[in-house]
């Protein structure tokens, strides 16, 4: 069944040792597409020792794993790509360094003359909502808007950025987005990681994809 499918992004700043069992939990509890590994604030170095350690378990459970902002980081260590939310310009380097072989996401837009650019560029999705805002227990209204717009009309593929409540997901998954991103809605689950990632993809198995005729 095609539907909306996890995009999960790591919380901003963590312990590696103490980050990699609730990581393995995440990716053991259920269809999981990407895992964005989301440090704003690591130096290059720093994310690089982070990134050489979360890769190959992301990778390992069948999930790409994608560097956020450093395509050189994202070369080094063998992610699958990156994501990148500075402009124009760096998603256009980002292209030139990483595709064919690797993802190169997007996001970061205000403007949708911005959004259609950048998806004519090539970029492999668009991803609506603030990764860097606090997170509200459901998706931004802007988000959602935004994001269905896109889907009905658009064919690169979107991502919509959930809240940190799963049982707002409904709405988000209702958008028709090919993703939906999670943070603190895994990682400060009750009842753990795992049993947040099975409670996400029954809801999502209720957003089927209209069958194109």
């Amino acid at each position: 069944m095609n539907r909306p499918r996890l995009y999960l992004v790591t919380p901003p700043t963590l312990d590696v040792a103490e980050f990699l069992p609730r990581l393995d939990e995440a990716l053991g509890g259920g269809d999981v597409a990407c895992v964005l590994i989301y440090q704003p604030d690591a130096t290059s170095r720093d994310l690089q020792e982070t990134a050489a350690r979360l890769v190959p378990v992301i990778q390992k459970a069948g999930a790409a794993a994608l560097v956020y902002r450093d395509t050189q980081v994202a070369g080094r260590t063998g992610a699958d790509g990156a994501h990148v939310d500075t402009g124009f310009d760096d998603i256009k380097l980002a292209l030139d360094s990483l595709q064919p072989a690797r993802i190169v996401g997007a996001g970061g837009t205000k403007l949708k003359h911005e959004e259609m650019e950048i998806a004519e560029a090539g970029v492999d999705y668009l991803l609506f909502g603030r990764l860097d805002l606090e997170e509200q227990a459901a998706a931004h209204p802007k988000t959602l808007e935004r994001a269905q717009w896109w889907a009905e009309l658009f064919s690169t593929p979107c991502v919509a950025l959930g809240g940190n409540d799963l049982s707002t997901l409904d709405e988000t998954a209702a958008t028709g987005s090919d993703f939906v991103a999670l943070k603190d809605a895994v990682w400060h689950h009750p009842d753990g990681p795992a049993a947040a990632v099975r409670a996400a993809n029954l809801i999502l198995d209720q957003h089927p994809f209209e069958e194109e005729s």
